[in-house]
């Protein structure tokens, strides 16, 4: 009986130095492309969902373990870990990557050396340099590989609170306008970082060395995080001071992911082809499922640690320390709490937007497709401006379905003040 790497060799896989590789018995041969896939020594690909297509090019510059990837073509992973992520086609990751569960890395997203990714969706042509922990974060923005959103080499995305919770998802421009490839990219600097939970528009600059610790709307700023002044000031571990803020960038991240899958079920379907084929599409899907469950359970988590927070600051709004408003914010959170929770889960099958708008819109990509393509770049570069439009409309209607469905029955979370 032959060895897993003795049928990948039989199918034309190239391994320069066989007996230096691991390749799992749970592996399926069918499931790696045998056209000009190439996986170098010190490498091992475990998984029973692990899919390679046709170019791939595995620990070309160091040792890589992969497993349970979805991995399109053309694709190098040159060297590290990774685990339940899917790279859609024309990816890079260099030497030293630490990939795991819930990210997606589409069209000619790259990505240079010794970089962390969890809970990362990056859109086509976003790039990440050198050095960088950018976990739990939604990028997008940028045109072509020639005008793109970028990540400065030493970036770090702050993703974990003194409270010790994790819903600190940021949302750097947004899905409903970001799938259309034709906004203006974001840039932050490298030797920074970025605090979350925030939402950063396109067209937007986060200077080199700055820490930022706030929202950007509105495009073509240059933002400057200020360094706080020294010295020592009350700090209560269990307080949340803007709650209302850390629960709608939440609250509207998640929405946006509601979209995203609303646009891979309708669209990306669409796109299925030799080189998006049924499985890496399922994989996507699936990837996406887990992101969407992780950051609806870390909301979960964090109305959970409300009750303490919300005695800590009634007592300092008693002495005037403290915004009553934030207490109000908290009390409503807790009383709909389990509301809350089981209106996102249920919002995950019924948020779909306007079906007229969104049939109108795939029957449009549909003779796209036919004239120009299913080349997924090349083809959302083919829409008209008017059917862009529509698809915005439609998920810009999804992501107002999902907040307003929760805001509306919290008035301290749905007014302006």
């Amino acid at each position: 009986m032959l060895s897993s790497i003795d049928r990948l060799l039989e199918k034309g896989v190239h391994i320069p130095t066989p007996e230096s590789i691991e390749i799992g018995p749970e592996i399926d041969p069918d499931r790696i492309s045998g056209d000009n896939v190439t996986i170098h020594s010190g490498s091992k690909i475990f998984g029973k969902s692990t899919l390679i297509l046709s170019g791939t090019r595995i620990g070309y510059e160091g040792p890589a373990t992969v497993n349970n990837c979805q991995v399109g073509p053309d694709v190098q992973l040159k060297g590290g870990f990774f685990e339940n992520a899917v790279f859609l086609g024309q990816n890079q990751m260099g030497l030293g990557a630490h990939v795991r569960g819930g990210t997606i890395l589409e069209e000619q997203a790259n990505v240079a050396h010794t970089v962390a990714l969890k809970q990362t969706i990056l859109f086509p042509f976003v790039t990440l340099g050198s050095l960088i922990n950018f976990c739990d974060c939604f990028m997008a923005g940028g045109t072509s590989r020639k005008d793109h959103s970028e990540v400065g080499s030493s970036y770090i995305h702050f993703n974990y609170t003194p409270n010790q919770d994790k819903a600190t998802p940021s949302l750097l421009g947004d899905v409903p306008r970001g799938v259309m490839l034709d906004q203006p990219p974001i840039f932050l600097g490298g030797q920074g970082g970025l605090v979350g939970p925030c939402r950063i528009d396109f067209g937007n600059i986060i200077a080199a060395g700055s820490i930022y610790r706030k929202d950007a709307e509105g495009s073509g700023y240059l933002l400057v995080g200020a360094g706080g002044r020294g010295g020592k000031i009350p700090f209560s571990r269990n307080g949340y001071p803007n709650i209302k803020r850390v629960f709608i960038n939440n609250l509207n991240y998640i929405a946006n992911l509601l979209a995203l899958m609303q646009w891979y079920r309708h669209v990306r379907y669409l796109f299925i082809s030799d080189v998006f084929p049924l499985p890496l599409y399922e994989g996507l899907l699936n990837n996406l499922s887990c992101v969407i469950e992780e950051r609806i359970r870390r909301l979960d988590d964090l109305l959970r640690r409300l009750p303490a927070s919300m005695d800590t600051y009634r007592k300092a709004a008693k002495k005037g320390t403290s915004p009553t408003t934030n207490v109000r914010c908290h009390a409503e959170l807790i009383d709909h709490h389990a509301f809350i929770i089981d209106t996102l889960n249920q919002m995950c099958k019924t948020a779909d937007g306007d079906e007229h708008l969104r049939d109108r819109f795939t029957r449009g990509m549909m003779r796209v497709i036919t004239e120009a393509g299913n080349v997924y770049v090349s083809a959302i570069g083919a829409l008209s401006p008017g059917l862009k439009q529509e698809g915005c409309q439609w998920l810009t209607g999804i992501v107002a379905q999902v907040i307003q469905g929760i805001s509306g029955r919290l008035p301290s979370l749905a007014s302006k003040k």
